[in-house]
Protein backbone atom coordinates (compact mmCIF):
# COMPACT_ATOMS: atom_id res chain seq x y z
CA UNK A 1 0.00 0.00 0.00
CA UNK A 2 1.38 3.46 -1.06
CA UNK A 3 1.65 5.48 1.99
CA UNK A 4 1.28 9.53 1.43
CA UNK A 5 4.31 11.10 3.62
CA UNK A 6 3.35 13.07 5.91
CA UNK A 7 5.37 15.97 4.86
CA UNK A 8 3.18 16.22 1.76
CA UNK A 9 -0.28 16.59 3.93
CA UNK A 10 1.35 18.83 5.91
CA UNK A 11 2.07 21.31 3.39
CA UNK A 12 -1.27 21.76 1.52
CA UNK A 13 -2.10 25.20 1.68
CA UNK A 14 -4.91 27.65 -0.01
CA UNK A 15 -4.98 31.27 0.90
CA UNK A 16 -8.55 32.29 1.15
CA UNK A 17 -9.30 35.49 -1.16
CA UNK A 18 -13.34 34.91 -2.57
CA UNK A 19 -15.27 37.53 0.27
CA UNK A 20 -15.79 38.31 3.55
CA UNK A 21 -18.57 39.06 6.36
CA UNK A 22 -18.66 42.17 8.00
CA UNK A 23 -21.82 42.92 10.57
CA UNK A 24 -22.28 45.53 8.60
CA UNK A 25 -23.96 44.31 5.14
CA UNK A 26 -25.27 40.82 6.77
CA UNK A 27 -29.03 40.55 7.76
CA UNK A 28 -30.39 40.07 11.11
CA UNK A 29 -31.72 36.97 10.63
CA UNK A 30 -29.31 33.70 9.66
CA UNK A 31 -32.01 32.10 8.01
CA UNK A 32 -31.51 34.86 5.14
CA UNK A 33 -27.66 34.72 5.34
CA UNK A 34 -28.53 31.10 4.36
CA UNK A 35 -30.88 31.61 1.25
CA UNK A 36 -28.46 34.26 0.01
CA UNK A 37 -25.18 31.64 0.61
CA UNK A 38 -26.74 28.91 -0.93
CA UNK A 39 -28.34 30.78 -4.18
CA UNK A 40 -24.79 32.01 -4.87
CA UNK A 41 -23.48 28.45 -4.03
CA UNK A 42 -23.98 27.30 -7.71
CA UNK A 43 -22.41 30.12 -9.62
CA UNK A 44 -19.75 29.72 -6.91
CA UNK A 45 -19.21 25.98 -8.99
CA UNK A 46 -20.45 24.35 -6.06
CA UNK A 47 -22.24 21.14 -7.07
CA UNK A 48 -24.28 19.88 -4.31
CA UNK A 49 -24.81 22.68 -2.27
CA UNK A 50 -27.66 20.95 0.03
CA UNK A 51 -25.29 18.33 0.82
CA UNK A 52 -24.77 18.57 4.71
CA UNK A 53 -23.20 16.30 7.23
CA UNK A 54 -25.37 15.50 9.90
CA UNK A 55 -23.84 14.72 13.42
CA UNK A 56 -25.51 12.58 15.44
CA UNK A 57 -24.78 11.39 19.19
CA UNK A 58 -26.07 7.80 20.18
CA UNK A 59 -26.95 6.46 24.20
CA UNK A 60 -23.73 6.19 25.03
CA UNK A 61 -22.42 9.46 23.85
CA UNK A 62 -20.36 7.87 20.76
CA UNK A 63 -21.11 10.28 18.10
CA UNK A 64 -21.57 9.84 14.19
CA UNK A 65 -21.46 12.02 11.04
CA UNK A 66 -22.48 11.07 7.80
CA UNK A 67 -23.61 13.27 4.62
CA UNK A 68 -27.28 13.97 3.78
CA UNK A 69 -28.94 16.12 1.52
CA UNK A 70 -31.12 18.98 2.64
CA UNK A 71 -34.51 18.81 1.09
CA UNK A 72 -36.67 21.95 2.03
CA UNK A 73 -36.76 24.72 4.62
CA UNK A 74 -39.71 25.09 6.20
CA UNK A 75 -40.54 27.72 9.26
CA UNK A 76 -36.61 28.02 10.14
CA UNK A 77 -36.08 24.34 10.22
CA UNK A 78 -33.95 22.44 7.38
CA UNK A 79 -35.56 19.41 6.30
CA UNK A 80 -34.34 16.03 5.29
CA UNK A 81 -35.68 12.43 4.33
CA UNK A 82 -34.17 9.00 5.33
CA UNK A 83 -35.36 5.36 6.72
CA UNK A 84 -36.50 5.89 10.47
CA UNK A 85 -34.70 2.35 11.45
CA UNK A 86 -31.08 3.68 9.93
CA UNK A 87 -28.64 4.46 12.62
CA UNK A 88 -28.94 8.68 12.89
CA UNK A 89 -32.84 8.03 12.82
CA UNK A 90 -32.26 5.49 16.26
CA UNK A 91 -29.76 8.12 17.72
CA UNK A 92 -31.86 10.96 17.33
CA UNK A 93 -34.43 8.99 19.01
CA UNK A 94 -32.18 8.85 22.08
CA UNK A 95 -30.59 12.34 22.07
CA UNK A 96 -32.33 15.31 19.50
CA UNK A 97 -29.62 17.44 19.41
CA UNK A 98 -27.65 17.53 16.35
CA UNK A 99 -25.54 19.25 14.64
CA UNK A 100 -25.18 20.10 10.41
CA UNK A 101 -22.30 21.07 8.89
CA UNK A 102 -22.34 22.55 4.69
CA UNK A 103 -19.27 22.36 3.69
CA UNK A 104 -18.26 24.96 0.39
CA UNK A 105 -15.06 24.36 -0.70
CA UNK A 106 -15.11 26.46 -3.67
CA UNK A 107 -16.69 29.46 -2.08
CA UNK A 108 -14.26 29.45 0.98
CA UNK A 109 -17.46 29.20 3.30
CA UNK A 110 -18.81 26.92 5.22
CA UNK A 111 -22.37 26.82 7.86
CA UNK A 112 -22.62 25.06 11.06
CA UNK A 113 -25.75 24.22 12.70
CA UNK A 114 -26.83 23.22 16.11
CA UNK A 115 -30.69 22.28 16.88
CA UNK A 116 -33.14 19.84 17.45
CA UNK A 117 -34.41 17.16 14.92
CA UNK A 118 -38.46 16.54 14.86
CA UNK A 119 -40.28 13.86 12.76
CA UNK A 120 -42.18 15.86 9.99
CA UNK A 121 -45.80 14.82 9.45
CA UNK A 122 -46.40 11.77 7.08
CA UNK A 123 -48.42 14.10 4.97
CA UNK A 124 -45.58 16.02 4.31
CA UNK A 125 -43.22 13.03 4.14
CA UNK A 126 -45.46 11.48 1.94
CA UNK A 127 -46.11 14.83 -0.97
CA UNK A 128 -41.77 14.79 -0.94
CA UNK A 129 -41.93 10.86 -1.64
CA UNK A 130 -44.25 10.95 -4.18
CA UNK A 131 -41.98 13.30 -6.09
CA UNK A 132 -38.88 11.00 -5.89
CA UNK A 133 -38.24 9.05 -8.72
CA UNK A 134 -39.79 5.55 -8.80
CA UNK A 135 -36.03 3.89 -8.43
CA UNK A 136 -35.39 5.92 -5.52
CA UNK A 137 -39.08 5.01 -4.15
CA UNK A 138 -38.12 1.09 -4.72
CA UNK A 139 -34.69 1.80 -3.16
CA UNK A 140 -36.29 3.31 0.11
CA UNK A 141 -38.35 -0.08 0.28
CA UNK A 142 -35.17 -2.58 -0.34
CA UNK A 143 -32.60 -1.13 1.55
CA UNK A 144 -32.56 -1.98 5.37
CA UNK A 145 -30.88 0.97 6.18
CA UNK A 146 -27.08 0.44 8.35
CA UNK A 147 -28.18 -2.90 9.16
CA UNK A 148 -25.61 -5.47 8.27
CA UNK A 149 -26.25 -7.17 4.37
CA UNK A 150 -24.31 -9.96 3.21
CA UNK A 151 -23.23 -8.78 -0.27
CA UNK A 152 -24.30 -6.25 -3.41
CA UNK A 153 -26.40 -9.14 -4.51
CA UNK A 154 -28.92 -9.35 -1.62
CA UNK A 155 -29.62 -5.50 -2.38
CA UNK A 156 -30.15 -6.32 -5.83
CA UNK A 157 -32.08 -8.84 -5.27
CA UNK A 158 -34.25 -6.89 -2.79
CA UNK A 159 -34.73 -4.17 -5.36
CA UNK A 160 -35.36 -6.73 -7.93
CA UNK A 161 -38.46 -8.33 -5.47
CA UNK A 162 -39.95 -4.73 -4.67
CA UNK A 163 -39.95 -4.01 -8.42
CA UNK A 164 -41.90 -7.39 -8.65
CA UNK A 165 -43.54 -6.33 -6.00
CA UNK A 166 -44.83 -3.00 -6.87
CA UNK A 167 -45.05 -3.43 -11.00
CA UNK A 168 -48.66 -2.84 -11.35
CA UNK A 169 -48.74 -0.07 -9.18
CA UNK A 170 -48.71 3.34 -10.81
CA UNK A 171 -48.25 4.78 -7.43
CA UNK A 172 -46.02 2.94 -4.72
CA UNK A 173 -46.68 3.87 -1.07
CA UNK A 174 -44.51 5.50 1.01
CA UNK A 175 -42.62 2.78 3.56
CA UNK A 176 -44.44 3.73 7.32
CA UNK A 177 -40.38 3.28 8.21
CA UNK A 178 -39.31 6.06 6.13
CA UNK A 179 -39.85 10.01 6.65
CA UNK A 180 -38.42 13.62 7.23
CA UNK A 181 -36.92 15.40 10.14
CA UNK A 182 -36.91 18.88 10.45
CA UNK A 183 -33.37 20.51 12.20
CA UNK A 184 -34.46 23.60 14.23
CA UNK A 185 -31.52 25.60 14.88
CA UNK A 186 -30.77 27.35 17.92
CA UNK A 187 -26.89 28.12 16.50
CA UNK A 188 -25.59 29.16 13.13
CA UNK A 189 -22.30 30.03 12.59
CA UNK A 190 -21.17 31.08 9.21
CA UNK A 191 -17.44 30.82 8.32
CA UNK A 192 -15.95 32.61 5.19
CA UNK A 193 -12.15 32.06 4.99
CA UNK A 194 -9.91 34.92 4.92
CA UNK A 195 -6.21 35.93 3.65
CA UNK A 196 -3.48 34.94 6.65
CA UNK A 197 -6.05 32.36 8.42
CA UNK A 198 -8.07 35.48 9.95
CA UNK A 199 -11.10 33.98 9.35
CA UNK A 200 -14.54 35.72 9.44
CA UNK A 201 -16.61 33.83 12.10
CA UNK A 202 -20.33 35.12 12.82
CA UNK A 203 -22.30 33.49 15.09
CA UNK A 204 -26.15 33.45 15.37
CA UNK A 205 -28.05 32.62 18.56
CA UNK A 206 -31.73 31.89 18.97
CA UNK A 207 -33.33 33.85 22.46
CA UNK A 208 -36.78 33.16 22.31
CA UNK A 209 -37.80 34.50 18.73
CA UNK A 210 -35.27 36.55 18.60
CA UNK A 211 -31.73 36.78 16.46
CA UNK A 212 -28.52 37.73 18.39
CA UNK A 213 -25.25 37.66 16.78
CA UNK A 214 -21.63 37.84 17.73
CA UNK A 215 -18.14 37.40 16.63
CA UNK A 216 -15.48 34.90 17.61
CA UNK A 217 -11.85 34.39 16.83
CA UNK A 218 -11.03 31.77 13.45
Amino acid sequence: MTMIPLDDIASLRKEYKRGDLIESTIPGNPMQLFSEWFIQAGPMGIIEPNAMILSTVSQDGKPSSRTVLLKGIEAEAFVFFTNYESRKAVEIAQNPSVSLLFLWLEAERQVRIEGIASRISPEDSRAYFKSRPRESQLGAWASQQSAIIANREELESRFKEMEERFKDQEEIPMPDFWGGYAITPSTIEFWQGRIGRLHDRIVYEKNGDTWTQCRLNP
